[in-house]
């Protein structure tokens, strides 16, 4: 506490002032007679009869305060108890009272201007006398008033202010409390007589937070405030979220306090939880996302190197999930999507995570296991839970999963190789025909290598346009008249020669780039038919674009399709995609509603391949099919004997009585050809006819209407 400086009067008076019986203070216009021997019983009664605030201090503390200072202080009732000046009075400053006030026959005095702090929390300016009594005892008497004492009291409006706004404010000096506004009552159920005089730490700090005592002095004592978010604890222990701000509470120029003040932040706090929560975690499923599930995978991995324990994750994806979605709608998926992930936090150990990794792909970390072996327990517990059928509005769907386990053991591995490696064990798991699980290894890895070696050529030759589009024509087998062009991917390597895609288009397919080829095939089409109908006006020569499994089965298909034709204004007539049988029999309900798709946007379907699964006769019943092609092989049994010969007869009678085409692919020789005629087969194409060309020699061919054989005979 800054003390007023002492002024040396050595005169006359100085030995008169000491043996006198009293000492007269001036304040302003009011004279104060004191008594000398103060601590009597009587004299004290007399200075609590004078109209005055009078304070004797001795060493640093306020040891007495008459009866008109107690009423002010709130200690009217009470006896009064030695308390810390600064406490009381808050900055005292010499020379700052006007008009001067001077104490009669004393050796030291000084005006001053200083705040009193009331028990209540009130702070009232006040003005006065210091007087220094005895410098060996450091005694001092203060005498002072309230500023203003004689006007209309002053309104309360700082105090107003504080007591309103929503924040909570807390005035401190050293350690000790001298004022809370009522929204510390309400944010912490504390009163201000409560905590007037206590140390904050001892109502609202948590144990677990008294470190940052220390933090704050060292920002205050660096910046001069300091602000911070943090828990506080409220009457009844409940933690909350305040924003702290901590700032010194200035008088005169001097440091008379620090300002505490409180925002209650937990509603921003439950939004910022939650939108961080959404952002690490699927909205559907509530399961942990891809980005969460590798942070987590990794943490796991650091862990298994301090405990010297393994970990490992399951990559699962649903083998029929196309079919839910094409017969019920989306809505009906997301519905399995949901009863999937509450499937797999039922058989999962409290420490394991499952996470949805994207569509219908799910991850599931596994730690603290030995061995491979513990990994296939849990996958086979998973598969199992599996087994039963989904109950999706009325319908039971029994669901295929494929799972892919990788072992992470002592070896240096990371998140994202682990996941590879699952992601490849999957792949792997399906092509041996799923609803099984299958256990990366080193094979593995080499066939990993030689896949992204393909898959880097496919994009590398999808970049630099090398694909090309070849048209192999086919014929009416009765009159030898062309019908139609099959188009054909062509690639061209390096050195200008041009090969089939036979060895890509497997990667390609399990890459996903069979998408973008494809698309870029069917615009290339509807280009192509555009622009023959502009050079040939009044043909009407059909066009097909081979889909791949991929390609028939995403979702924006039939989206694409119609955007297509739109754009180049291609005559849907003319256009037939051709759709591998293979793809039908794995899911014929799903091909059911994409085909009626395709013909919606009046295009014709072609099944391709037809018979080299042995699909179902009654697909040619449900699907909107308007050209059936048989296989080859199946072509070829045309010229052969018993049941073989057989199945081709009944191919073309039920095309025939299905009004669709029926072509024969791959014919070679005459003889198969008038084997073909004499059944009734309407179209055909092969090496016996022509190669596929160019679109300048496809266009030649169409342009001169070239038969490729003699009509029958």
């Amino acid at each position: 506490m800054n003390r007023p400086a002492s002024t040396e009067q050595p005169s006359e008076t100085e030995g008169e002032s000491q043996n006198s019986s009293s000492t007269a203070v001036a304040v302003k216009d009011m004279s104060v007679n004191l008594p000398r021997n103060w601590d009597s019983p009587e004299q004290q009664d007399i200075l609590d009869s004078l109209p005055a605030l009078i304070f004797l201090e001795r060493a640093g503390r306020i040891v007495f305060a008459n009866a008109e200072a107690r009423h002010l202080l709130g200690w009217a009732e009470e006896k009064w108890v030695s308390h810390p000046v600064e406490e009381v009075l808050w900055g005292l400053f010499p020379g700052t009272a006007e008009p001067q006030t001077d104490l009669t026959g004393s050796r030291s005095s000084s005006p001053f201007h200083a705040t009193l702090a009331t028990r209540g929390g009130r702070l009232l300016p006040i003005e006065g006398t210091y007087c220094a009594l005895s410098s060996e005892l450091r005694e001092a008497i203060i005498v002072a008033q309230t500023v203003g004492r004689d006007r209309t009291p002053r309104p309360r409006l700082m105090e107003d202010v504080l007591a309103s706004i929503p924040e909570a404010v807390v005035i401190v000096r050293g350690s000790r409390v001298l004022y809370s506004n009522a929204a510390f009552t309400r944010m912490f159920g504390f009163t201000a007589d409560e905590v007037s005089g206590g140390d904050l730490r001892d109502f609202i700090v948590p144990e677990t937070r008294l470190h940052e005592h220390a933090m704050l002095e060292q920002a205050i004592h660096d910046y001069g405030h300091a602000a911070l978010e943090t828990v506080r604890m409220t009457r009844d222990g409940q933690l909350i979220d305040v924003a702290m701000h901590i700032a010194p509470l200035l008088v005169a120029g001097e440091k008379a306090g620090t300002v505490l003040t409180y925002r209650d932040i937990g509603e921003r706090k439950q939004v910022e939880a939650r939108l961080q929560h959404d952002a690490m975690h699927d909205v559907l499923t509530g399961l942990p996302n891809r980005a969460l599930f590798q942070d987590r995978v990794t943490l796991a991995l650091m862990r298994r190197a301090r405990r010297r324990e393994g970990c490992g994750i399951l990559y699962l994806d649903l083998d029929d999930f196309e079919t839910v979605n094409a017969t019920l709608g989306h809505a009906a998926g997301d519905m399995l999507l949901v009863e999937l992930a509450d499937r797999l936090r039922a058989c999962l150990r409290p420490q394991d995570t499952a996470a949805r990794l994207g569509g219908d792909e799910f991850g599931i970390l596994v730690e603290n296991v030995l061995n491979a072996f513990d990994l296939e327990i849990v996958a086979k517990r998973v598969l199992g839970e599996m087994e039963r059928p989904f109950e999706i509005l009325g319908h039971s769907f029994p669901v295929k999963v494929s799972v892919g386990v990788a072992m992470a053991g002592m070896d240096e591995v990371t998140a994202e190789s682990l996941l590879r490696d699952a992601d490849l064990a999957l792949y792997h798991a399906r092509q041996a025909g799923g609803q099984r699980y299958e256990i990366f290894d080193r094979r593995m890895g080499v066939e990993t290598n030689f896949l992204h070696e393909r898959e880097r050529d496919l994009r590398q030759a999808l970049s630099n346009r090398k694909f090309e589009l070849w048209y192999e024509p086919l014929f009416r087998l009765a009159t030898g008249e062309l019908e139609s062009f099959e188009s054909i991917l062509r690639f061209r390597r390096a050195d200008g020669s041009i090969d089939t895609l036979n060895d890509l288009l497997p990667t390609a397919e399990e890459t996903g780039l069979s998408i973008s080829i494809g698309r870029e095939a069917l615009e290339t089409v509807c280009r192509q038919l555009r622009d023959w109908s502009n050079a040939l006006p009044g043909n009407t020569l059909a066009l097909t674009v081979n889909l791949t499994h991929r390609q028939f089965y995403h979702e924006d298909m039939a989206a694409h399709l119609k955007r297509t034709l739109a754009v180049t204004g291609a005559d849907p007539s003319r256009l037939v995609l051709e759709i591998p049988e293979a793809a039908v029999n794995e899911r014929p309900d799903a091909a059911l509603a994409i085909v009626q798709r395709i013909a919606d946007c009046g295009v014709r379907v072609a099944l391709d391949h037809f018979g080299s699964s042995l699909a179902a006769f009654n697909h040619l019943v449900r699907l909107p099919i308007h050209v059936v092609k048989m296989d080859a092989q199946l072509s070829m049994a045309a010229v052969k004997t018993g049941s073989q010969l057989a199945l081709v007869e009944s191919v073309i009678r039920l095309g025939k009585a299905m009004e669709m085409q029926v072509a024969a692919l791959g014919i070679e020789t005459q003889e198969h050809l008038n084997a073909l005629r004499r059944m009734g087969c309407e179209l055909g194409q092969g090496p016996l006819f022509s190669d596929a060309v160019d679109a300048a020699g496809a266009l030649e061919i169409a342009a001169e209407n070239q038969r490729a054989l003699p009509p029958a005979t």
